[in-house]
């Protein structure tokens, strides 16, 4: 499965999480494929509970949580 297709097949129950606020594809630190994950505020895991917590791998991709703060339209 490649990594658009595993994004969209995950991507409404990553947005049901609290706090994110997108989902995209990206490039990590070391120029890797990564689905991406946008929250307002990133919280230390032992804040979250055990379900709200952002995979590590999905479809075997690793995920990157990036904190973005408060979206909202111009």
């Amino acid at each position: 499965m490649d990594i658009e297709t595993a994004k969209r097949h995950h991507e409404e129950e990553l947005r049901r999480l609290p706090n994110v606020n997108g989902i995209a594809t990206g490039k990590d630190e070391a120029g890797r494929d990564v689905i991406v994950v946008f929250v307002e505020q990133k919280l230390p895991k032992t804040n979250l509970q055990p379900q709200d917590i952002v995979p590590k791998v999905i479809e075997g991709y690793e995920t990157d949580v990036r904190e973005i703060g408060t979206v909202s339209a111009l």
